[in-house]
């Protein structure tokens, strides 16, 4: 599989409903950099009882 942002080989694959996307090191690095500060992930950080001072 593809990296659904380039041409190279997909390093992460996830599926959902059917659906899989992929995406390469950089751009999985990049995705997660803009996902870091968000409130969406604070929220998955919360409901995972996610403690990140261990």
């Amino acid at each position: 599989m593809n990296c659904h942002y380039c041409d190279r080989d997909a390093d992460v694959t996830v599926e959902k409903d059917g659906i899989k996307v992929g995406v390469c090191k950089e751009h999985f690095r990049e995705r997660m950099e803009e996902l870091a500060d968000s409130e969406w992930l604070q929220g998955v950080e919360e409901e995972l009882d996610i403690d990140r001072a261990e």
